[in-house]
């Protein structure tokens, strides 16, 4: 029975992911329709890099929760060497995949300081 419960709370939230990912990039889109059409197209590529800029961090929340449904139930419910070694393979591909859309997004490392902290002492 907690086992049924922990596979469906990893579900859940492995649901939860692919929510936030699809109703962002709806909202997006729906949105950058109608800014798109509303104003005028001197600052199109400024809007097309915020809109960028959004869809990356809708991502990377969709994907936070998606290896957090995952890592539940895989350890909370079959920590066998194999699937350990698959969660690990999938952490390590989604892993991938943020690092990357944060260089995209921001074009530095993730450890890289930001701008308002190189003038800070």
């Amino acid at each position: 029975m907690i086992e049924n419960l922990i596979e469906t709370v990893g579900l859940c939230i492995d649901i939860t992911g692919v929510v936030i990912i699809t109703g962002g990039t709806v909202y997006l889109l729906a949105r950058a329709v109608i800014v798109g059409l509303s104003h005028s197209k001197e600052k199109g590529f400024l809007r097309f890099e915020e809109y960028r800029k959004n869809l990356g961090k809708i991502i990377l929340t969709g994907l936070e929760f998606m290896v957090a449904g995952d890592l539940i139930r895989t350890v909370a419910v079959e920590p066998t060497i194999t699937s350990v070694g698959v969660l690990a393979a999938i952490v390590a591909i989604r892993t991938f995949l943020s690092f990357s859309l944060e260089i995209e997004m921001t074009g530095k490392l993730p450890w890289a300081k930001s701008e308002r902290n190189d003038n800070q002492p």
